[in-house]
């Protein structure tokens, strides 16, 4: 890959939280950016102007307008060595209470967006035989939360496809890392949708009410995660995953912990029904 400082990035939901963060931190060290949102007049307006900023217009959910964008990139900016899938949402509501429509977005957003973005990205890593992809997933994808259940699965798909794509992409010399953070003092617990559905017994406004009453008050840094991020593009052996913040790692280190007793537990059951 190119010196740190010449790298060119691709990010999405650059307007806000981890997006802006990035970007704001990526113009600091001298990088080219192409920073992409619903309106490119968001990420101008927090910003300004920058001759190294090439702010975009893009619904991530639309392969053309995908492709559109990483072309204009290359275009202006000769290549790309990094791409951050950033932007996706939190919906809550448990599952009778979430209606296909209202699933389907969640996916399209936080799931096939991803892919677009890989896809047509990819071309461009496999000819410069270099790149580095960071795909956004969450603590919530190492363990299911009541009423949160279609965004644990749209980010254990982030945590699935990205460890595949870790493999497929190797020969070519191009890496790929999990960030999976755990409570950032970010916009996003202030702005998530919730199940219009509502069904009497499921504790969904509970968890609404919760993570309402923790907006501003989350122990993680935005700026410390986005600069392990930024210093993680340079490392030749980098991590597969970054859990970041001490809640995500415990809560990713519970989980695996009690899954493994759990298997254990069940080891002589499992060894029963082979041949």
């Amino acid at each position: 890959m190119s010196n740190q400082k010449e790298q060119v990035w691709f990010v999405t939901g650059a307007s806000k939280g981890f997006g802006l963060t990035l970007v704001k931190q990526l113009l600091e060290r001298g990088n080219k950016v192409a920073a992409t949102s619903r309106n490119k007049e968001s990420i101008e307006k927090e910003i300004g102007a920058n001759p190294n900023l090439l702010p975009l217009t893009v619904d991530i959910t639309s392969d053309d307008d995908v492709k559109k964008a990483i072309e204009e990139t290359v275009s202006k900016f000769g290549r790309i060595d990094v791409a951050v899938n950033n932007a996706g949402y939190m919906l809550l509501g448990a599952l009778e209470e979430v209606s296909d429509k209202e699933f389907r977005q969640s996916v399209n957003v936080n799931v096939f967006a991803f892919q677009n973005v890989i896809r047509n990205v990819m071309p461009y890593f496999r000819k410069q035989k270099s790149g580095h992809f960071f795909n956004f997933a969450s603590s919530a994808g190492y363990s299911a939360d009541a009423c949160a259940g279609s965004y644990n699965s749209v980010k254990s798909a982030v945590i699935g496809f990205s460890e595949a794509l870790a493999l497929e992409v190797k020969p070519f010399n191009i890496k790929v890392t999990i960030v999976s953070p755990g409570l950032f003092r970010t916009n996003f617990l202030g702005e998530f949708p919730v199940a219009q559905n509502k069904i009497e017994g499921y504790p969904t406004q509970s968890l609404v009410d919760a993570m309402n009453q923790y907006d501003g008050q989350q122990p993680g840094d935005p700026d410390k995660l986005v600069k392990v991020l930024i210093d993680t593009a340079s490392i030749e052996d980098a991590p597969l995953h970054l859990i970041m913040g001490k809640d995500a790692y415990e809560r990713a280190l519970t989980y695996y912990k009690s899954q493994i007793e759990k298997l254990e537990a069940l080891k002589d059951l499992s060894s029963s029904t082979d041949f």
